[in-house]
């Protein structure tokens, strides 16, 4: 059960930049949701190892702005499934 509660809610890749969406339960009962969006690169100076960053170049802008796009939309499906 507690590696469930840190597993996100969903995400969303285009090409290496991908949007995580958390679930949070708030205090008084009800729920939201946060997005953390990436960049994935690999690091081919330290033995092609995966990282991430959270700074962004020119070519990547309209990519972080469809993924944000879908995550809103994902999010909102989400809280209309719930009406």
């Amino acid at each position: 059960m507690a590696n469930e509660k840190n597993k996100p809610a969903h995400e969303i890749r285009l090409g290496r930049i991908k949007a995580t969406i958390w679930h949070n339960e708030t205090e008084g009962g009800s729920s939201r949701h946060n997005v953390q969006i990436r960049r994935i690169y690999k690091d081919e100076k330290n033995g092609g190892d995966w990282k991430v960053s959270d700074s962004f170049g020119r070519d990547d802008l309209l990519l972080v702005a469809e993924v944000a796009r879908q995550a809103a939309c994902w999010i909102h499906q989400r809280a209309q499934d719930e009406v």
